[in-house]
């Protein structure tokens, strides 16, 4: 497809900038992710000794002070600091300022599930228990789902068309579509990712509240996507922002360094709850596969959803399973180290993907237990797998019916 100004209609990443509970920065997470590390551990940041459950994918290093000025402090919640942080990351990845580009020409698109959850409590607290004139008036702006679009937009002069979108898991993979089709459709460069925090104690009990969120206690054996022993997944924070380019117009400014190519997406959604029909999620991957002009025999691994859910554990098995053949495809699923970032985690999964393709490695799923033999998936489990890796297909999953697929590749 040819756009205007002689974009070839071909996306490729230039840059990633991470903020991930097991490293800060894409080289910090993804040394950690190949040896193992997990960022799981029992909440800090309150007394979780009345909840349900007790652990949580926390980022303890993180200071916001230390790369953010002060006027930005008291208008953001943990959600959007850490989008401009991987923001800012990921632009210097990509050799990007305000004058690469007209600043019209460069977007943002950013995806986000919970809202400014941190800043709305507080807030909310001073209502109850001061009154609204203690209220800040930020209120007005941090809580929202488009905030961390606009705040990445305001802090690097992006003026371009950009976008806010919400499918709570899957939202971070369609930001990344959306990019796509914008870069297709003209705009040259576009910010795009998505970042997820709620671990404030509203913010936690309304994850608790969806009923999947793991009561197990210990850190290794809490988070185990396709395990005979999965009990429910671990909430996290943090997710990553990558930049996408037009191939010609990066090429034209003299990008040296290109991870790979956003080569398909594909979204779907499914059926009503009692119509009989399947889950649209092997559909959104064969989509997937048919907008890249790829077949299944051409991935070289997949990086599934992985809920920690065993029915949703099964369900997922069954589409890759049937879409691939049993044990055909590699398949790991490494946010079993960070817990699921909603937003955050498609776009964390994709830039581990576009390492795996550079370094010709496959991460593992950290489960150490085996896999039920009804689900016929290919884990790669325990150590690294190395892989020559040229292909990656990439899912992920929303509650109450999301599914996106991408596919990566060198």
């Amino acid at each position: 497809m040819t756009s205007k100004d002689g974009l070839n209609g071909r996306t490729v990443i230039t840059g990633i900038g991470v903020t991930a509970p097991n490293g800060l920065g894409t080289e910090a997470f993804w040394k950690a992710v190949l040896a193992g590390h997990t960022g799981i551990g029992p909440v800090t940041r309150f007394d979780a000794s009345r909840y349900a459950a007790s652990l949580a994918g926390q980022i303890d290093d993180f200071d916001a002070a230390e790369h953010l000025n002060s006027r930005l402090l008291p208008q953001t919640d943990p959600s959007t600091r850490l989008a401009l942080v991987a923001a800012d990351w990921a632009l210097t990845d990509a050799d990007v300022s305000p004058d690469t580009l007209p600043d019209y020409d460069m977007g943002v698109v950013t995806s986000n599930a919970l809202g400014g959850f941190d800043f709305t409590h507080r807030e909310f607290d001073k209502l109850w228990s001061k009154g609204p004139d203690f209220v800040s008036v930020y209120e007005s702006f941090a809580w929202f789902y488009a905030v961390n679009t606009g705040q990445i937009s305001i802090r690097h002069k992006l003026r371009g068309p950009s976008a806010a979108l919400v499918g709570e898991q899957a939202g971070g993979l369609d930001a990344l579509g959306h990019a796509r089709r914008t870069v297709r459709r003209g705009t040259p460069l576009v910010v795009a990712g998505g970042v997820d925090s709620a671990l404030d104690p509203w913010g936690y009990v309304s994850q608790l509240a969806g009923g999947r969120v793991t009561t197990a206690t210990d850190p290794a054996r809490a988070y185990l996507p396709f395990s005979a022993d999965a009990s429910g997944y671990v909430p996290g924070e943090g997710g990553a922002i990558l930049v996408a380019e037009d191939e010609a117009s990066a090429r034209s400014r003299g990008v040296q360094q290109v991870y790979g190519e956003l080569a398909g997406y594909a979204a779907t959604f499914d059926p009503a709850p009692g119509t009989g029909r399947p889950p649209a999620l092997r559909r959104a991957a064969e989509a997937a596969l048919a907008d890249a002009g790829l077949a299944p025999g051409d991935i070289d691994v997949v990086f599934a959803d992985g809920a920690g859910v065993p029915e949703l554990d099964a369900a997922e098995a069954a589409a890759i399973s049937g879409l691939f053949g049993a044990g055909a495809v590699p398949v790991t699923a490494p946010k079993a180290l960070t817990g699921r970032l909603y937003s955050g985690g498609g776009p964390l999964d994709v830039a581990t993907a576009l390492l795996s393709i550079r370094d010709g490695v496959i991460p593992p799923t950290p489960t150490g237990a085996p896999v039920p033999e009804g689900y016929g998936l290919d884990l790669v489990q325990g150590a690294p797998r190395d892989q020559r890796v040229r292909t990656a297909l990439v899912l992920a999953r929303g509650r109450h019916g999301f599914n996106s697929a991408v596919v990566v590749r060198a």
